[in-house]
């Protein structure tokens, strides 16, 4: 085996594609939900937030469905039911934790998403992106549909996110959620160094 290795080194390397370069185009997975109940990659803790969890007209439930969105026969995503149907200003979601994910040298991060057509689904949602030093960003997702579809979005040195991750948030809320009930899944999240 290590003589395989060893050649196949040599043959990368005589192309300009030495392993080095190759390690630093593999993107670092955030999660993939395939092991359902535990923290997942680098991400240690996920899960959903009501603004009113007193409110029983509002609410995100989440739970790990076999559908993998790059077509894993093993792997699982994750699916979030919304409700903001509220007479009260409604608006929850899902979070996930990047323990300080150092994105000094990455450029991209990724995820990839659908729309249930079973129970419908919001075809617009919102992600921010937290910083350890306060910063978010706030980007609108539009045009989910039914099928899985991978949303990439920049990390931009001269935007208010710096060098290290906090939190990755999806939101949903009474204004832009249409229909008000419904679920959407989300899978392969990860940072990337180029668009792919």
């Amino acid at each position: 085996m290590k003589i395989i290795y060893l050649l196949a080194v040599a043959t990368l390397c005589s192309a300009g594609l030495c392993p080095r370069v190759l390690a630093q185009e593999t993107p670092l997975v955030v999660a993939d939900f395939n092991k359902p109940g535990s923290s997942s990659n680098i991400a240690s803790a996920f899960g959903t937030w009501d603004k009113d969890p007193n409110d029983v007209t509002q609410s995100c439930r989440m739970k790990f469905v076999k559908d993998d969105a790059i077509g894993s026969k093993e792997g699982m995503s994750v699916r979030l039911e919304y409700d903001v149907d509220s007479p009260n200003p409604a608006y929850n979601g899902f979070w996930l934790k990047l323990d300080n994910a150092d994105t000094s040298n990455y450029r991209i991060l990724n995820f990839y998403i659908r729309g249930d057509a079973e129970t419908g689904f919001t075809s617009r949602i919102k992600i921010e992106i937290k910083d350890k030093k306060g910063g978010k960003d706030t980007h609108v997702v539009e045009n989910i549909s039914e099928k899985w579809q991978k949303i990439s979005i920049p990390l931009k040195p001269d935007r208010s996110i710096k060098k290290q991750l906090l939190e990755f948030t999806i939101v949903f809320d009474d204004v832009t959620s249409r229909p008000k009930k419904g679920a959407i899944l989300i899978d392969e999240i990860e940072i990337s160094r180029a668009r792919n």
